[in-house]
């Protein structure tokens, strides 16, 4: 699995244990409000200029979301990524290491 898919399994998880804990959806389903979220945050890492070498988002210098939108990706990651250690410990892991080690800034230039 590449760091796109692996980033969009992420924001899936976190966006699913928000809805179930903050809107009372069923696990594993979504409102209306967090599809919506989710189908943007899927758009914006599509769209991602560094591709397979993206950093987590907070370790990122490009600022790919709408204002509005990062506020509520921002709120979602907050509460959920503490629960990501119970729910998707591995994932939860991964996602940890690929915060804690990316020492470089990714380039948007091509060698």
């Amino acid at each position: 699995m590449g760091a796109i898919e692996r980033e969009k399994e992420t924001i899936r998880k976190m966006v699913e244990i928000y809805c179930w804990k903050r809107h009372g959806s069923e696990r594993g389903e979504l409102c209306p409000e967090c599809e919506s979220l989710l189908r943007y945050a899927f758009q914006r890492l599509d769209l991602c200029p560094f591709g397979e070498k993206k950093p987590t988002c907070k370790k990122c210098p490009v600022h790919c979301y709408k204002p509005d939108m990062k506020l509520k990706v921002k709120e979602v990651m907050r509460f959920s990524g503490p629960r990501l250690l119970i729910y998707d410990p591995f994932g939860w892991l991964l996602h940890e290491i690929k915060e804690k080690f990316s020492f470089r800034k990714p380039s948007l230039s091509k060698p």
